[in-house]
């Protein structure tokens, strides 16, 4: 029986929680959801899953109205301030991808100090997307090997997981069924699996039945 060692997931539905229990501004609905990326993060370093990658902020999601992208930046960066002891006392390694240099630069320089100080924890390393976007990354990871030969392998080691095993199980909550431009890479054998559950209301006895989803599951690779 298979166990996942690197799970992605897409946390959708922030706003659409605000909505429905009434808030007025859908930030509200990604402080929850904040709430919600400790607990698994937590949850998936104590059953021993090795990656866990969060799809936190998109290269699309600059579109979003400004109000919203600004409070964004800011939430994630007391994101971050406030679970480094989270981090530490769980012996996770903090890790981020995406095009960072277009963050705002406090933004920047917490991925850095964060990044440094959890460099030596082991049980499990939690990445950020941060204004990431595959195909970005793939025509990134093309362009830095373009002087050489283009192999699998080499445009593999060229991005920016190129140190963590491929997707083994995604997980979308919030009801819709696509990839929306995540590690497209990564995903290429990947089990998929989607949820109605918007991301605030998802927790660990949902994961752990997705998780007992993907150990029935048969993976061949392409193979018979």
């Amino acid at each position: 029986m298979s166990f996942p060692r690197h799970i992605a997931i897409i946390m959708d539905g922030n706003g659409r929680y605000a909505k429905k229990r009434g808030f007025a501004d859908r930030t509200k609905g990604h402080e929850e959801g904040a709430n919600t990326v400790r607990v698994i993060t937590t949850h998936c370093a104590e059953i021993g899953i090795e990656v866990l990658t969060l799809y936190a902020f998109s290269t699309e999601n600059w579109d979003r109205p400004k109000s919203e992208v600004s409070f964004l930046m800011k939430m994630l960066d007391r994101y971050l301030k406030n679970e480094l002891k989270t981090l530490t006392d769980n012996n996770i390694r903090f890790f981020a991808i995406g095009d960072l240099a277009k963050l705002p630069k406090h933004l920047q320089d917490r991925i850095s100090k964060t990044i440094e100080a959890t460099a030596d924890n082991s049980a499990m390393t939690q990445v950020l997307a941060l204004n990431y976007g595959a195909k970005d990354e793939i025509v990134r990871a093309a362009n830095k090997i373009r002087s050489n030969e283009i192999t699998k392998e080499a445009l593999n080691d060229a991005l920016y997981t190129a140190s963590f095993p491929d997707v083994d199980m995604l997980i979308r909550t919030g009801g819709e069924q696509r990839l929306s431009n995540f590690l497209l890479w990564q995903c290429a054998y990947t089990e998929l699996f989607f949820t109605p559950t918007l991301w605030p209301e998802f927790n660990a006895i949902e994961l752990d039945k997705t998780i007992e989803d993907f150990q029935k599951r048969e993976r061949r690779f392409g193979g018979v």
